[in-house]
Parts: C-alpha cells; sequence; structure tokens
C-alpha cells in the first residue's frame, strides 16, 4: 500500500535521495525546498506524484503552511522526514553569536515547527509516524562540532519526550543517526566558524580522522534502511545509520556507566535522608 510522505531539505543529499526511492516504488511526496529548481528532475520523471513546495523551515508561519498544502494536495500525510539541517564547523570559542543562534534556529525550531505542524493531522487520523534526522552525534560528540552537537541532543530530548506524548494516539515517532555519510554535509552545506590557530592541532587530528579509509558511509545505501524503518510496524525510537554509530556508542556508555558506577556512592548521599 502506497504512502503519503513529506520530507524537509529534499534538494540534495539523504532528502533528494529517499524522495527519488519513495517515488520509486509508487509512493506520494511532498517534497520541501528552500530551492525548489532542484526537484525539477523528481517533477518530471514523477509528475503529481511529486509536489515540490519551497519552505525555509526557520519560518513557523511557512512550515505549517507547507505542511497544510501536502495535506490538501494529497489528501492525506502518513510519515513526515524532518531532514532539514546542517553543520556548523568550529571550536565552542570559535562560535560567533549569529552561527549558534542560526544552528539551533534551524536543526531544532525549524524541526519543532514542522512537527508542531503535523500533529493535529496525525491525531485527527489516529495514525502517522514521525521521523527526526538526527545523527550519532545526538548520542556522544566530537569536538569542534560543540553546537551541532548541542542542536541534535536537544533533538533527541525533544524527540523522546514526544514519543511519550503521542503513542496514545497511534503516531510513532522514530530518530534516525547516522554516522559520517559521503554527502556535502560537510562541504558546501557547512557552515565554518573563523579558526583560532590555538585549535589548529586539534583541526589536524579531526581532519586526519575523518580521512581515514572506509570513515564516510555511501548515501546510496541509506534507501533501503529509510523504507524498511517507514513499513514497519513497530518502528524504534532510534535506528543507526552506518557500521560505526552503534560500536562507538556502545563503548561510550559503558564508560559512563562505569563512571556513574564509581561515583554512585555520592550520588545517593546527595539525595539526603
Amino acid at each position: 500500500m502506497s504512502k503519503t510522505i513529506l520530507i524537509t531539505g529534499a534538494s540534495r543529499g539523504f532528502g533528494k535521495l529517499w524522495a527519488e526511492a519513495f517515488l520509486k516504488r509508487g509512493d506520494k511526496v511532498a517534497a520541501t525546498a528552500r530551492n525548489t529548481e532542484a526537484l525539477n528532475d523528481l517533477v518530471a520523471t514523477y509528475g503529481d506524484a511529486v509536489l515540490p513546495i519551497k519552505l525555509d523551515v526557520n519560518n513557523r508561519a511557512e512550515s505549517f503552511a507547507a505542511v497544510a498544502k501536502a495535506k490538501e494536495y494529497f489528501g492525506t500525510l502518513d510519515v513526515v522526514i524532518n531532514n532539514a539541517g546542517y553543520g556548523l564547523f568550529g571550536a565552542i570559542e570559535e562560535n560567533t553569536e549569529a552561527e549558534a543562534r542560526n544552528q539551533i534556529e534551524t536543526n531544532v525550531f525549524g524541526l519543532l515547527w514542522v512537527t508542531q505542524a503535523v500533529l493535529p493531522i496525525f491525531r485527527e487520523q489516529g495514525h502517522g509516524h514521525i521521523i527526526q534526522v538526527s545523527s550519532v552525534l545526538g548520542v556522544v560528540t566530537l569536538p569542534l562540532l560543540g553546537i551541532y552537537n548541542a542542536s541534535k541532543w536537544a533533538v533527541e530530548g525533544l524527540t523522546e519526550s514526544l514519543a511519550q506524548e503521542v503513542k496514545p494516539f497511534g503516531i510513532n515517532v522514530s530518530l534516525i543517526e547516522p554516522n559520517g555519510y559521503a554527502t556535502d554535509w560537510s562541504g558546501a552545506s557547512a557552515a565554518q566558524s573563523q579558526p583560532i590557530a590555538a585549535y589548529d592541532a586539534l583541526r589536524k587530528d579531526f581532519n586526519e580522522s575523518a580521512n581515514q579509509e572506509g570513515f564516510w558511509g555511501d548515501p546510496a545505501a541509506t534507501s533501503e534502511a529509510v523504507l524498511k524503518l517507514v513499513d514497519a510496524q513497530n518502528p524504534p525510537l532510534r535506528l543507526f545509520f552506518g557500521s560505526h554509530g552503534l560500536p562507538w556508542v556502545t563503548n561510550v556508555y559503558k564508560e559512563r556507566l562505569d563512571t556513574w558506577q564509581e561515583w554512585s556512592e555520592v550520588s545517593v548521599a546527595a539525595h539526603g535522608a
């Protein structure tokens, strides 16, 4: 049975790959982008099955209007994938106020506005699936991506609470946690803070690690995974994309649990009598 799916940030990267994967199998897609001309090839191939919508997710009114337009055009919505977002590279000391605010505005508030817009529709229907594209960096962290890490940790907390709130309405909620992929996320799509020389050695180590063979996943390989997630009867709250994420998170959480256990007497004593 075909589904109707709204995807934000569908002009390139994961968003466009997934939009085409859905369209190829007969689903209908509302594809949002700041520049809808990037979607012309999908329209030429799939015609009325794809609805391009110009959207800046930072604009709450536009987000609500885009969701309403998709619902009116297709008559229903089954899945919303909040994919719009970007990375901000730079040490915490290097990030300007504008850079930090813009990162949170897009990655957190942009996702929140689209989520809020679709919830009344899903509640009325009694079904729906909200998929937030987070990151493995929403569970663990790397240096030189502190504000990006913070934005994804915010998405994680927001989404975990959301899942508990909307479960009684028949709404499923999932987080996709990709490791690094060879999209333009770290290239043209990224923002870069003005470097401070004191962090040059850390930056060099960071870049060397990122250039190791096998570090970056193949974006095309994620299409089958996202189809399986959308089709799942009981989808998980979190799903890692890529081979690096789960082993990394497993090691980090073991270290955290060991440390918390080591300090447990202090923790319990802090509760009081």
